[in-house]
């Protein structure tokens, strides 16, 4: 089983008001050791925001402004990118990695805890679950099943497609995670073998 972010969270989040002044954002992160707050919502339908010690720097410290000037809501990034507490941590990874964020709440109707790139390599079991070994093996059941159904239905059936699709879809995961080409698909060698299965998938759809 693939961990998920609730469980590597950090549950206890820090919040302040997006009208608290950078100032007291400064004095509360600096007294509490965090690198960002979660801002919170004014109302329910709301968004959630977080403010960053980057947000701070570039954009207070960089520019020589008045820290007890400046209010959170005008620096905060509002609504926030969050996390669903079930969603695996390798796509939490992925996301940071694809929109280039360090930490995002974790959020189900309401706030639950935080997560961070941080948690993510000192929580995590990637390095002694790696995702892509326990993958391959699924592939490898799921290329003897597909086999197994084109075998009972015909190569041209609709099953014997859907079937193939599914590894493929799960092959081109296994590529990206190695971030390489394949050089044939499962569903590529089995058309030398069945070149009727290939049109079938192309025109039955």
């Amino acid at each position: 089983m693939m961990m998920k972010a609730q469980d590597i969270m950090t549950t206890e989040v820090v919040t302040i008001r997006g009208s608290a002044t950078v100032a007291e954002a400064v004095a509360m992160m600096n007294e509490l050791c965090l690198r960002a707050l979660i801002v919170e919502r004014r109302h329910e339908q709301d968004a959630y925001g977080i403010v960053t010690e980057t947000d701070i720097v570039y954009k207070v410290a960089a520019y020589g402004v008045d820290p007890h000037k400046v209010r959170v809501f005008e620096i905060m990034t509002k609504p926030c990118i969050t996390v669903n507490p079930d969603l695996g941590v390798e796509y939490v990874a992925r996301l940071f990695a694809n929109t280039r964020i360090r930490r995002a709440p974790v959020i189900q109707d309401k706030l639950l805890g935080i997560i961070s790139v941080t948690d993510i390599l000192t929580k995590s079991d990637f390095v002694d679950k790696p995702k892509s070994v326990l993958f391959e093996e699924e592939i490898e059941s799921a290329i003897a099943d597909a086999r197994t159904v084109c075998s009972q239905k015909g190569a041209t059936s609709k099953d014997c497609a859907v079937a193939w699709d599914i590894v493929e879809e799960m092959q081109a995961e296994a590529a990206h995670q190695r971030s390489m080409k394949l050089d044939k698909t499962a569903f590529e060698e089995y058309c030398e073998e069945n070149p009727e299965a290939a049109e079938a998938r192309m025109y039955d759809s």
